[in-house]
This record gives structure tokens, C-alpha cells and sequence, in this order.
């Protein structure tokens, strides 16, 4: 196994909360703490798609020692799309109580997965 990633779709949750880029500065941080991970740098915070209210909405990048930590918040749906991917193990739920702590999402769909390369020769396309 190279690595743990667990992706989790955060459904209708606190629309205010996921707006205020100081909120989710401050999940950011608690997130990297609760799963027991160092943050590399600061966490990269955008806000995308203002020509598309569909899309439109905040993006969270941040890196970790052992990988990253990215997100979207969808401003109209009241959505959260959030992908943990770390090559050291942590522990999913605590990452989960984190999503309910800040965003009081009414559903939540969780993927987890486990990453590794498969070591069999590549396929020639040409």
C-alpha cells in the first residue's frame, strides 16, 4: 500500500459556514491536528467559478507532510467535496467529526481507498 485517501461528500450543509473563508482556515487547521498530521505551509484558499452559481464557491488546498488535503465548498448547493490523501495511516472518523464540527453536513458519503501502483510492466499504446 502506498497510501490512505478518503474522500467524503458533505451534503447540505451550513451554507454561512461554508462561505466564510476564516471558517475554513480555522477546519483547515483543526483537520491536520485531528488526524495527527503537520501542516506544510499555509493553506491555499481561492474563491472560483463566480461566473457559474452552480460551481461557484471556495477551494482548500492544503499540503501535508505525508501528502494533502484538498476541498471544494459549492456556495449554492450547500455541498462539500473533500479528498484526504496521506501515504501515513490516520483515522477517518476523527477526520469526519471535524466535517460535522464546522459544517453540520445533513449527509455525508464516504469512499475510502486504499492507494498502491500496481508493479505489472506498462502497456505499449503505440
Amino acid at each position: 500500500m502506498w497510501g490512505q485517501h478518503l474522500i467524503l461528500d458533505l451534503g447540505d450543509c451550513d451554507r454561512e459556514a461554508i462561505k466564510d473563508p476564516n471558517r475554513i482556515r480555522r477546519f483547515s487547521s483543526d483537520l491536520v491536528d485531528a488526524i495527527d498530521m503537520k501542516a506544510f505551509g499555509d493553506p491555499v484558499l481561492e474563491h472560483f467559478a463566480t461566473h457559474d452559481p452552480q460551481a461557484s464557491g471556495y477551494t482548500l488546498v492544503q499540503l501535508i507532510e505525508t501528502s494533502n488535503i484538498t476541498a471544494h465548498f459549492a456556495e449554492q448547493s450547500g455541498d462539500v467535496y473533500l479528498d484526504v490523501f496521506s501515504c501515513r495511516a490516520f483515522p477517518e472518523e476523527k477526520a469526519i467529526a471535524v466535517c460535522e464540527k464546522y459544517f453540520a453536513p445533513r449527509h455525508i458519503k464516504r469512499t475510502s481507498l486504499m492507494r498502491g501502483a500496481q508493479r505489472t510492466p506498462a502497456i505499449n499504446a503505440a
